[in-house]
């Protein structure tokens, strides 16, 4: 997701997408510990995504 995108969301919307996408990036460092996922740099961007989210949640604490 862009960032210019998450910017458009609201911050209960921004906080509940965050949330699932700590829930997915679980979910992936799982499975591949079990068995090697075919495309082991999801992890990378699953991650990348939580911190767009997490920036954009502490700029918005930020500025009220």
């Amino acid at each position: 997701m862009k960032t210019r995108e998450i910017k458009e969301l609201t911050t209960k919307e921004v906080q509940e997408r965050l949330d699932a996408e700590v829930e997915h990036l679980t979910r992936l460092k799982l499975n591949h510990a079990i068995s090697p996922l075919d495309n082991p740099s999801q992890i990378k961007v699953v991650r990348r995504t939580i911190a767009r989210f997490a920036t954009e949640l502490r700029q918005r604490e930020i500025t009220q």
